[in-house]
């Protein structure tokens, strides 16, 4: 990563507020009503942003990254639903896919297909996969997240042991809040493993640039009906440190 310039980007406060504060000398920017902070992290030029919810606002904040920053690489990170029932609360997803599961131009082109791109799908390669999985996986291997967060906080959410997972993502403009949004999603997308509003946005901006990505999420909720029970709570004691954590362990420092 030294020589590159990488933007960090979240849909919460919470989790950037952690976030910004490992820049060293930062220097606070806004534009387009959006605050960006300049600095390095480990010695590597990054600039960090809260870019709000949804596809338009994560695109919008990718674009001025890429443009006005000059950004090589984003990292998106934050909370997502678990939509495959193999995943628990507090698990991490590195995405390798990222759908948009609101994309829909039929007839004139196959549900999900990006217009003028014929894609319906962005993908992370493997060798930067398992870059990231070597990164971070000693989060969950060496005790770290108990550590930083602490054994009694995370069993208030049920969270024993997380897991760590690559897999397909999808995104969209809408908050899994039932088992009925669930069933519909698994049955047009049925290697989606969980569910969030920014990824696959970013993803598409950063390929229309020839920008490397990377969209890394927490699970937060089961997607369905107690999705919204705690989600706060869950974003300030839970979510907000792992982000730090993993940008953390993706900058190699202590």
């Amino acid at each position: 990563m030294t020589g590159k310039t990488i933007g960090i980007m979240g849909a919460m406060p919470q989790e950037i507020d952690g976030v910004t504060a490992l820049l060293n000398n930062p220097v606070r920017r806004v534009i387009g009503m959006r605050s960006y902070t300049s600095g390095t992290i480990n010695g590597i030029n990054t600039v960090v942003v809260f870019s709000r919810w949804g596809k338009v606002a994560a695109a919008a904040t990718a674009a001025t990254l890429i443009h006005v920053f000059n950004v090589d690489e984003i990292i998106f990170t934050g909370v997502a639903g678990a939509i495959d029932h193999s995943l628990n609360v507090g698990d991490i997803v590195i995405a390798k896919r990222l759908y948009q599961h609101d994309m829909d131009a039929r007839p004139l082109m196959q549900q999900f297909e990006v217009p003028l791109l014929g894609k319906t799908f962005f993908e992370c390669d493997d060798s930067k996969l398992n870059k990231i999985r070597e990164a971070i996986s000693p989060l969950i291997i060496d005790g770290i997240l108990k550590d930083r967060i602490g054994a009694d906080v995370l069993a208030q959410f049920g969270i024993s042991t997380p897991n760590l997972h690559i897999g397909d993502i999808a995104s969209g403009d809408q908050f899994f809040a039932n088992n009925e949004q669930k069933a519909t999603l698994q049955a047009a997308l049925p290697t989606i493993l969980c569910v969030e509003m920014e990824g696959a946005a970013v993803a598409q901006v950063c390929f229309e640039h020839k920008v490397a990505f990377t969209i890394i999420r927490t699970i937060s909720d089961a997607a369905d009906e107690q999705s919204h029970i705690d989600f706060p709570r869950f974003i300030e004691e839970v979510s907000s440190k792992y982000s730090v954590c993993i940008i953390k362990q993706l900058y190699n420092t202590n």
